[in-house]
């Protein structure tokens, strides 16, 4: 039975959101199809394949940049389209081939044209600020390349020395950016799903849960700010780390 909480959360998506996030919610509670979320997402792609146009609604940059990709990517594999044959895939597969933005560290959080676009603060081009904040766009983006790219090719070799590079800091007290940890959990979930060899799985999934851990703002009066709350990490009771998070994530749902 629909609760009227519902009813009015619905009433507000039909009457506000981006024809995107209206499919998505078609798709998660409408039976809708993750064919119309990839139609609606197709719009916010780029000519080289990369994404920008304020997908990523905080930065109006049209250009394609590495984050937006990444979101878009995001999006992609929430709604499990995996056709590596479509348009979509194939745009994307250009952009990353084309190696834009990609430095010797990993690829960029920002990038010049963002300054610009209207967009968020810490949207604005900082090379200081990359450095600091590459970790979770470069985890995303290496995990996809390794999980479906050639193996034989240079942009995979590239992604492997990354995640290499990644994976030996994971266990380190280096601070990885707001967005670094959540890279990570999908980078140790690809390498260990594809048996990328050299690496305890164990003891590298015991490391995430106790920073994860360490990483939830445990002060609920604290979640109007922007702060991180147990659901950057944990999206279900299925989560390897939902056990240990229970009683926080059920205040967060009751929030």
């Amino acid at each position: 039975m629909k609760t009227v909480a519902y009813s009015e959360v619905r009433s507000w998506m039909y009457r506000n959101a981006r024809n995107l996030e209206l499919r998505l919610w078609q798709y998660y509670f409408e039976h809708g199809t993750k064919e119309a979320v990839v139609d609606a997402l197709m719009f916010y792609q780029n000519e080289d394949g990369g994404f920008g146009h304020a997908l990523e609604a905080d930065n109006w940059n049209p250009n394609s940049t590495p984050i937006t990709t990444d979101h878009a990517i995001k999006i992609l594999r929430k709604i499990h389209f995996e056709d590596m044959s479509h348009p979509i895939f194939q745009g994307i597969w250009r952009y990353l081939h084309s190696e834009k933005d990609l430095l010797s560290y990993g690829w960029r959080f920002t990038v010049p044209s963002n300054n610009e676009y209207p967009h968020a603060p810490w949207w604005n081009y900082s090379e200081e600020q990359n450095q600091k904040e590459y970790f979770g766009v470069t985890a995303e983006l290496s995990a996809f390349i390794l999980k479906y790219g050639s193996r034989e090719s240079p942009l995979w070799e590239k992604a492997r020395n990354l995640a290499d590079t990644l994976l030996l800091l994971l266990s380190s007290d280096e601070a990885y950016g707001d967005m670094g940890l959540e890279g990570f959990i999908t980078l140790v979930n690809t390498a260990k799903e594809i048996c990328l060899p050299g690496y305890d799985y164990n003891i590298l999934s015991e490391v995430l849960a106790r920073k994860i851990k360490g990483a939830i703002e445990h002060d609920t009066e604290k979640w109007a700010f922007y702060t991180v709350r147990p659901s950057t990490f944990i999206r279900s009771a299925h989560s390897s780390f939902y056990p240990e998070n229970t009683e926080i994530v059920k205040k967060e749902l009751e929030y």
